[in-house]
């Protein structure tokens, strides 16, 4: 799941620039194939060339063009968020904190820096720039989605659960609100929880590929069948490796439930083959199989 970013400043300039090369459209194939073993094989998606292009053409702006400290700020986040997309979180991280120094009511930026300080496992920190995202922006939603996950992680589970269903209410009809909603409270309450997603299904679009893993967690369809519904209606080359990004993380969260950890790691690092990086998925499979790799050693000791 890709998050929804802030819109972008609206000037001629940078309708210029990001107009069509913003977009990772046109990224080389991702090929999968299955084995005898039913192993899943994935090439990392590279990124586009144009990609390239813009940040040349940012470097040149940001470095010879005069800019109001609120059109740097924007086109620092705009460098940001395509260094993230291509995962250098360094450089990403460098220019948000500089795009906040220079505006800072800059609600996308303190977003991005939360949920970096959620994969280095900072939770009072990632708490603290999620306060402050939904501070400057009451109505950020995805800010809700982020804190949860950044809850979920520091144990705080009920806080998690409240987050995460305060991100479901802002849009039902969104599968993956109800797959994040269903993952921070099944431990809690396995049995509430699939009641509650087996509610929640009636109000999802059947066609929407979000659904289909959805199903998946209600038992209506196979692991088998989400990796053949993942082919279908594809719009560019690109949603391929986005859904299997996806398929792949929460088919490991399931077998980490049923407690098949050795399954769920191999698939976490499926997740981060993909190079998916800006995708939800991608950004905490790391931790994931970091857990898995700490339960299973706990399983040999014992």
């Amino acid at each position: 799941m890709k998050l929804k970013l802030g819109s972008r400043i609206s000037t001629k300039l940078a309708v210029a620039v990001f107009g069509a090369s913003i977009l990772m459209s046109g990224c080389a194939a991702t090929q999968s194939s299955g084995t005898s073993a039913g192993h899943i094989e994935v090439s990392p998606v590279m990124p586009d060339y144009k990609l390239e292009v813009t940040l040349a053409k940012l470097n040149e702006i940001l470095a010879t063009m005069e800019l109001t400290d609120e059109q740097r700020a924007r086109f620092h986040y705009d460098r940001g968020v395509i260094y993230d997309s291509v995962g250098l979180r360094l450089l990403g991280r460098i220019d948000f904190l500089q795009a906040i120094k220079l505006q800072p009511n800059l609600a996308d930026a303190y977003n991005f820096i939360g949920i970096y300080y959620t994969q280095e496992g900072d939770f009072d920190s990632a708490y603290e720039s999620f306060d402050g995202v939904l501070e400057l922006s009451p109505n950020y939603d995805y800010a809700y989605l982020n804190r949860g996950i950044a809850l979920f992680y520091g144990e705080r589970y009920e806080l998690a659960i409240q987050d995460m269903q305060t991100f479901y209410d802002l849009d039902p009809s969104d599968g993956y609100r109800a797959l994040w909603l269903y993952l921070t409270s099944v431990g809690s309450d396995e049995v509430k929880a699939t009641s509650r997603l087996n509610a929640q299904r009636s109000k999802l679009n059947d066609n929407a590929w979000s659904t289909k893993l959805v199903d998946f967690y209600l038992g209506k369809v196979t692991k088998e069948q989400i990796f053949a519904a993942a082919k279908v209606n594809l719009s560019n080359p690109r949603e391929y490796a986005e859904r299997l990004c996806e398929a792949y993380f929460y088919i490991a969260k399931q077998a980490d439930r049923k407690g098949d950890y050795q399954e769920a790691a191999n698939l976490y690092r499926l997740v981060l083959a993909t190079n998916i990086y800006d995708f939800v998925e991608h950004r905490y499979a790391r931790i994931e199989l970091a857990r898995m790799k700490n339960l299973i050693a706990k399983g040999k000791q014992q």
